[in-house]
């Protein structure tokens, strides 16, 4: 199969379980020169006085994230300068979003909220060899992204979808026609 050679940049997000890896992996593979771009990587560089995202938030975290959102943005500019398409994945919900979406500086830029319903992600949950949620719950987090997001880009619900059909839909909906930064959300 060959490899699309334009390129762009895509930031998909969502919570804990969401698809967001995977997918994220899956839309790499597509081009012929393509990073996927792990913002969580950027949190676990942090050896002594790291502070993770808790549902009460102090200022050190909430700090220490926007600083990762801003290296993942730079990070993200630089390689597709180089030539590259970049998928920029992380969970990066609330006014996050449209902080983010501002840093990034390259365009075109293609923003997709991967939104299955908490029951959905709590069955994937149970299938990942990693644990995302502990102090968190899925529906917590679900009510963050839904109610304090705003509605930009592409929201997909994959509540039924396996992967192969939400990256189907991506790359239709959002690379062949173009959606970039619009609102596309039933919710």
């Amino acid at each position: 199969m060959q490899k699309e050679n334009r390129n762009g940049i895509f930031l998909i997000t969502g919570v804990m379980a969401a698809g967001k890896s995977t997918i994220a992996q899956m839309l790499a593979e597509k081009f012929e020169k393509s990073v996927h771009l792990r913002g969580d990587a950027f949190r676990k560089m942090i050896v002594n006085g790291r502070e993770e995202m808790l549902p009460e938030t102090s200022q050190e975290s909430v700090r220490q994230l926007s600083l990762r959102h801003e290296i993942a943005a730079s990070t993200a500019d630089r390689y597709y300068r180089a030539g590259f398409t970049v998928v920029l994945q992380d969970v990066i919900i609330g006014s996050f979003l449209a902080e983010t979406v501002t840093r990034i500086q390259s365009r075109p830029l293609y923003v997709i909220v991967l939104a299955p319903r908490p029951e959905a992600v709590m069955e994937r949950e149970k299938s990942r060899p990693k644990t995302g949620y502990g102090l968190w719950t899925a529906d917590e987090l679900d009510r963050r992204l839904r109610e304090e997001t705003p509605k930009i880009g592409l929201w997909l619900d994959t509540t039924n979808q396996t992967a192969a059909q939400t990256l189907d839909e991506i790359w239709g909906r959002v690379w062949a026609q173009g959606i970039i930064e619009e609102t596309d959300s039933p919710y």
